[in-house]
């Protein structure tokens, strides 16, 4: 296990996003009952009563404007025939500030855990890994402002709404964010080949997981500001693949740090 000294205090800022298209019921019935701002909802011409019904009420509830559309028309707007009948403009989704992450631990007395994503490109990755976040108790989720994906629509779709419940801080430089992580106390490591297996690291207390990109993983800078790095085990022998894909190695560790602070 490895030992954690003590960190001082300090604080950085973050931004938000302009508006969004999100589709599907799980995500959009999520977007309406978090009360993140929804302009307008979309419902299909084809939908059945029932449907219809209940997310008019819903739609009512959050404010939003509700309009019948063509399936046709809303399939060009979402872009794909995946959207089952149900859209909705969000007004603004919000990004938090890292200190505000830090506060939603400190709300629930209790130490930060963290997910930096470095560079994640694919938005269905970083659905998923919103989605194991929120499941494992993460008080939030870092990106940057550029070198990967924002929290779009298909993201929204892919974490199953976990978009709308989880903060996300948007940062305009991941390596300072990560420095003032390690000065407020929080222990940062970064998911990498040629690191200690989970079980040999103290993955209890404040914690902050990297993530990164799904072609080289997380840069040179992360690498040198973390304070280690974790690597899942795989099954011995060349099965020709050599490593685990994001999204995936991100639920399993996330899962694993969940059971230390809890102390399984």
């Amino acid at each position: 296990m490895m030992n954690k000294p003590e960190r001082p205090d300090n604080r950085t800022q973050s931004s938000e996003s302009p508006d969004t298209l999100v589709w599907g019921k799980n995500p959009v019935t999520e977007l309406l009952r978090a009360g993140t701002g929804v302009d307008t909802l979309l419902l299909a011409d084809s939908l059945d009563p029932r449907t219809v019904s209940y997310f008019t009420a819903l739609g009512k509830q959050a404010g939003a404007v509700i309009k019948r559309v063509p399936s046709g028309k809303l399939q060009k707007l979402c872009g794909t025939a995946d959207h089952q009948g149900i859209a909705a403009w969000a007004a603004r989704i919000q990004y938090a500030d890292l200190e505000d992450l830090l506060d939603a631990a400190a709300a629930k007395g209790e130490p930060p855990f963290l997910v930096l994503c470095d560079g994640i490109e694919d938005p269905h990755n970083l659905g998923a890994i919103l989605r194991s976040a929120l499941l494992c108790g993460a008080h939030g989720v870092v990106i940057p402002r550029r070198g990967g994906v924002s929290v779009t629509g298909t993201v929204m779709k892919a974490s199953a709404g976990a978009a709308a419940r989880i903060p996300v801080a948007r940062v305009p430089n991941l390596a300072q964010a990560i420095r003032t992580l390690k000065e407020r106390g929080v222990f940062v490591y970064c998911a990498d080949l040629g690191g200690q297996s989970p079980d040999r690291t103290d993955l209890t207390g404040s914690v902050a997981l990297v993530l990164g990109s799904e072609g080289s993983g997380p840069s040179a800078l992360t690498k040198k500001l973390c304070d280690g790095a974790v690597t899942l085990d795989m099954a011995a022998g060349d099965c020709g693949v050599d490593s685990y894909n994001v999204s995936v190695a991100a639920g399993i560790l996330l899962y694993h740090i969940m059971q230390c602070r809890r102390g399984h």
